[in-house]
């Protein structure tokens, strides 16, 4: 009668045991359905936040032609690793020639190789357009001889700030080489710069000529390209421009070296700084944004958090300017995220 208990005890227990197991399996496998259906549900919500990020429209640039090289470039890597549907149109009107432009409405962006004016200031206010200027990399104002010209390789800040303005040296500005220095060839010097569309022209006349006038006869182009071209083919010229049109062409031009009083310096990634070896030629390059344009439209603000989190600080040197601090471009891109 005891072995007859005990049988059933046990048989009662391992048909509970069995039932346990039975029902441990039930919730597992509603668990486990539960999971692929979460993650399922993951998966759909991660590819609608995809779908939300992947933008398309245009973004229209013009201005600066010093600033060209370094915002085609980042624009360049943007439509290609970041946003393929977006298009980025990038000019080079001039910076004087840009704003006129920008300040209508007619841009999102407009590149600059100086500092806003008052008055296109007063014309965005006018036409409503809310705007910021930022600056966006480093450039070094470089003087350029041909080649050939094994002498003036070196000069200091004042010879080159007198020979370009008119009436300094000679009244009919028919300035030799032997008038800078008696050693010199006494041959007649070529003069050639950028025009009055390009904020470099401004720059060097404003604030390197302090307000002067540039040399009478001297040939001012619109094209970078064109002033490399002639100074390559002409012994007894020299032109200025910013440092990455020389970089670029290093093979054809000769970068003057410039003594601000310590010795002879060259411009270079290195030396090209605010408070650096190479300072007084030195200069901010900046990029203007349409603030309205950000808000209306999501790929402009996109372009620009690009500019600003990645693409000035990685294509800067690339393109010939010594990159921003990383703390000037975060504040820069903190201020766009925050655009709504």
């Amino acid at each position: 009668m005891n072995f007859k208990k005990i049988f059933l005890l046990l048989a009662l227990v391992t048909f509970m045991v069995m039932v346990a197991a039975c029902g441990n399996n039930d919730t597992a496998s509603e668990k486990n359905e539960e999971s692929t259906n979460q993650t399922e549900v993951n998966q759909d919500e991660n590819k609608e936040e995809q779908k939300e990020e992947e933008l398309s429209g245009s973004v229209v640039i013009d201005g600066s032609g010093t600033v060209y090289p370094l915002m085609a470039r980042i624009a360049e890597e943007f439509m290609i690793e970041v946003q393929p549907n977006i298009s980025v149109e990038v000019s080079r009107a001039g910076t004087s020639a840009g704003m006129k432009k920008y300040v209508v409405g007619e841009t999102d962006f407009s590149n600059a190789s100086r500092e806003i004016k008052e008055e296109e200031i007063a014309e965005l206010s006018a036409n409503n357009i809310d705007s910021k200027e930022f600056k966006i990399a480093l450039d070094g104002m470089t003087l350029v001889i041909n080649p050939e010209n094994d002498w003036a390789t070196e000069m200091t800040e004042e010879e080159i700030t007198t020979m370009f303005v008119t009436g300094a040296i000679k009244d009919n500005d028919e300035v030799l080489w032997s008038d800078i220095r008696p050693e010199w060839p006494a041959e007649k010097i070529n003069f050639y710069g950028p025009n009055e569309n390009h904020g470099t022209y401004e720059f060097f006349v404003e604030v390197l000529l302090q307000k002067q006038d540039l040399v009478n006869g001297i040939n001012l182009q619109q094209e970078y390209s064109t002033l490399v071209n002639l100074v390559s083919e002409d012994k007894n010229g020299i032109a200025f421009f910013g440092y990455g049109y020389y970089a670029n062409n290093s093979d054809k031009i000769t970068a003057v070296k410039v003594d601000f009083g310590n010795g002879p310096v060259g411009p270079s990634l290195d030396t090209i700084a605010e408070d650096g070896e190479y300072g007084p030629f030195t200069r901010p390059v900046f990029t203007n944004l349409s603030i309205d344009s950000a808000k209306e439209k999501a790929q402009v603000k996109a372009f620009a958090e690009y500019v600003f989190g990645e693409g000035a600080g990685k294509f800067a040197g690339e393109t010939g300017f010594a990159p921003l601090p990383e703390e000037e471009l975060k504040e820069s891109l903190e201020f766009v995220k925050s655009i709504n």
